[in-house]
């Protein structure tokens, strides 16, 4: 399917960014559309990871304040996986390991991160695409404190979870993190598969 930019400029460049652009593109039935105006909340390429504990079958999660979601009327603290934009020049499972042990302070080296897949978190309005993975944590791996970097004003409460319990979380709505829930429920589908490996190594 063919796309014309006609024009694309930055209308918004802080912290976040915002393209405007003016394109055209086919149309399944055949032809071009007139010229239509999008707009794009530039945020690039994230990396998310799952920490679970194979020995107590539980989960690490982070709680922070979201003014996004406060602002829905939320309470704004909401339980996550650990998650991070990935800097220029910075590959992603890099990225994944740093945030790790930012946030939660256990040391996860990139030969234990397994890629989940990766998906567009909201493509209507964003170019966001997010890098899943799964990493096995013990607490012989907590090496440092985590809670967040103090210089970027983060404050985080790490929370481990039973695995069963996280996951009745997410299916009852308790857990309205979207990248959070898939984690999870992809997780459920693989917990047999890791849970006979680690008997297996035992």
């Amino acid at each position: 399917m063919k796309v014309e930019i006609i024009n694309k400029k930055r209308v918004f460049d802080r912290f976040f960014k915002i393209e405007e652009a003016t394109l055209r593109h086919e149309r399944y039935g055949g032809g071009m559309t007139g010229e239509l105006t999008r707009f794009s909340f530039e945020r690039g390429e994230s990396v998310a990871v799952l920490l679970y504990d194979p020995g107590t079958r539980e989960i690490i999660l982070v709680e922070q304040f979201r003014y996004p979601a406060y602002s829905t009327g939320s309470s704004g603290w909401l339980l996550e996986i650990v998650a991070g934009s990935v800097p220029p020049g910075e590959g992603l499972e890099s990225t994944a390991c740093k945030e790790v042990l930012e946030e939660t302070g256990y040391l996860v080296t990139k030969d234990r991160l397994i890629k989940m897949g990766a998906f567009f978190v909201s493509p209507g309005g964003t170019s966001e695409r997010l890098h899943l993975y799964l990493a096995e944590v013990s607490e012989k791996d907590k090496t440092e404190k985590g809670g967040g970097n103090d210089h970027e004003d983060e404050d985080i409460r790490v929370a481990r979870l039973p695995f069963e319990e996280a996951l009745a979380k997410a299916e009852g709505g308790e857990l309205e993190d979207a990248k959070t829930v898939i984690s999870l429920l992809i997780l459920e589908k693989r917990i047999k598969t890791l849970t006979r490996r680690h008997q297996h190594e035992e």
